[in-house]
This record gives C-alpha cells, structure tokens and sequence, in this order.
C-alpha cells in the first residue's frame, strides 16, 4: 500500500486524538454531525471527492465549479466568494481557477489546503503558444501540469492532508476519518496496480490527445503523450502543427486520437477523420458530466480507452 510515511504517522495520531474525544467533546474547535458538520468549500470535483470520502456524514462539502462547467472558466458570483470566507476549509489549487485565486486572497479563510505543491510536474518545454491560435487569451495554469489527481499515488497523499486539516477541526471524529482515509487510500493503491498491469505490454507507448492533461500518468506508466493543443484545452492548433501531429500519427501507427468531455471534440475528430483514424474519449476529471459516475469510474474508462489506444494485450 503506498501510504507514506507521514500518513502512516498520521494513522497513529488520529487514533491519539480519538482517545482524547472525552476531553474535547465541549471545546468550541469539536464539530458535531448534522447542522454542526465541518463545512468544507471544494474548488472543484476531484478535491470535493476526497473530502467527500474521507469526511463521511461529518462533513458537508460544496463544491465551488457546477457539474459539467469547465473548471479553468469558473467565474464567482459575491455570494460565492463570501462561502469561502465562511467555510471551515477551503480546498483549491493555485494556479488552476483564476477566480477562485483572486477570491481567496480577498476572503483569506482561516483554514485551506492548496493542492499546488503536489503538481510538481512540469509543462512540456516543447509546447509553445505558438503552435497555437488565439494564444493571448490563454488560460494561465502557471509553469506545472495542474492534473495531479490523474495519479492514484498523488490523490492518496493529498488525502492523507485533508484527513490530517479534518481531524485538526474536529477531534471527534479522528477514528473516522482514519478509517476513510485507509479504505480510500486502498481503493487507490487498487487502481494504480490495475493502470500498472494493464498498460505493461501495448503495441504503442503513445497517444496523441487534445489536451495535454495526462502528463501524471504518462510519467507513472511510462507513455508518452502528444498533444495537438496543449495545456489550454479551448486553444486553437495552428495548420503547422495539426502537419506535425498527423505526420506523427503515421509514424508512430498511432490508432486513435484522445479527446475530453468538457470541451468541443471538433479538433480530434476532424483530424482523425482526415487521416482515417478513430477517436476515444480520455476524462481528465476536472468535473462530472454524468450523474452515475466517479473518480474511480472514469479512471476506469480511461484505462480501457487507454489499452484500446495503445493496442494492448
């Protein structure tokens, strides 16, 4: 299981603090289940999944973007922007919305959790916004790929520090929310063993895709990924590089071409046509479209489109 080491002492701190419930039942910082949940203010879905998963019914989350908006767009309305002042934690990420940015450095919540220390990878240096159209009005997602949760690993220990901030405000509820983080944190290692085994031999170890959003498990299971637009999945592709990705495409005998559910399949699919190719959807889960589905659901959509991609055996 790969929880690290600071989660593993974290296991034995929340089991401390559990043992002193009696002794902090009555203290202001205690919460308590149903009117007296954590509130918690999530950016957007990936952060608002795990602290869904790791806070239970202690917990009340919102989440900031609405179900099928494109995250990158988000813009707040006053009412918005006074929840994150309000929330007793804020989960968002640097770098990633604007809005909600700006908003947080105007509220200045007590207590937030910025993912950004964990997108560590950067950009591609060959990725310029030159190849793209319209490259003013770029969306800037600072110098790292923002699309950390895409690696099981990464989520499991971004939850390890939301359990952590949770067990902090409500002492309560530290034996629970230990338990969630292990259970989730196994249901992480699963997936990471089922991408592992299921990427191990492909015929391709490209793909080529719209968005340049799966830098995390390219580098995990070592592929590579070529993007016709780059980090802004709303860009444009200049003529000369739709030349350079087809010419790829016929060298490489790549198969098939990735787009995303939040944006406009239009690119993929014109190109795929030309060259007589077929198109698979890749969902960077920066939020839901369809009501029954999850993060572990669309990873594993992924995965199968992935091993179609790559004509794995």
């Amino acid at each position: 299981m790969f929880v690290t080491r600071k989660n593993k002492n974290l296991f034995a701190a929340l089991t401390a603090t559990a043992l002193l419930v009696t002794t902090v039942a009555c203290s202001p910082q205690t919460q308590a289940t149903g009117s007296d949940q954590v509130q918690v203010l999530a950016a957007f879905y990936p952060l608002a999944f795990v602290a869904e998963h790791i806070g239970g019914e202690r917990v009340s989350v919102t989440t900031l973007t609405p179900a099928g908006a494109e995250p990158h767009d988000l813009e707040l309305a006053p009412a918005h922007t006074r929840k994150i002042g309000e929330a007793d934690l804020v989960l968002f990420q640097t770098a990633f919305q604007p809005a909600v940015d700006e908003a947080v450095r105007a509220r200045d919540p007590k207590n937030v959790i910025d993912s950004a220390h964990l997108a560590t990878l950067a950009l591609d240096p060959e990725h310029s916004h030159a190849d793209e159209e319209g490259g003013e009005d770029d969306h800037d997602h600072g110098p790292n790929d923002p699309h950390f949760w895409l690696d099981p690993e990464l989520l499991s220990s971004y939850a390890g520090e939301v359990a952590e901030e949770l067990s902090t405000l409500d002492p309560a509820g530290a034996t629970e929310y230990a338990a969630n983080l292990e259970q989730l944190q196994l249901s992480l290692e699963h997936l990471d063993q089922d991408y592992s085994d299921g990427l191990a031999t492909c015929k391709t170890r490209s793909i080529v895709l719209t968005h340049a959003a799966f830098g995390y498990p390219a580098q995990r299971y070592d592929f590579d990924q070529i993007a016709i637009i780059g980090v802004d999945p709303e860009a444009e592709p200049s003529p000369a590089k739709l030349k350079n990705v087809a010419a790829t495409i016929g060298e490489l005998g790549i198969n098939t071409i990735f787009f995303e559910t939040l944006v406009s399949p239009k690119v993929a699919q014109t190109l795929a046509g030309d060259l007589g190719i077929s198109t698979e959807v890749l969902d960077p889960i920066e939020g839901l479209t369809e009501p029954d589905t999850s993060y572990f659901t669309i990873m594993e959509s992924n995965l199968d489109a992935l091993r179609t991609g790559m004509q794995c055996s």
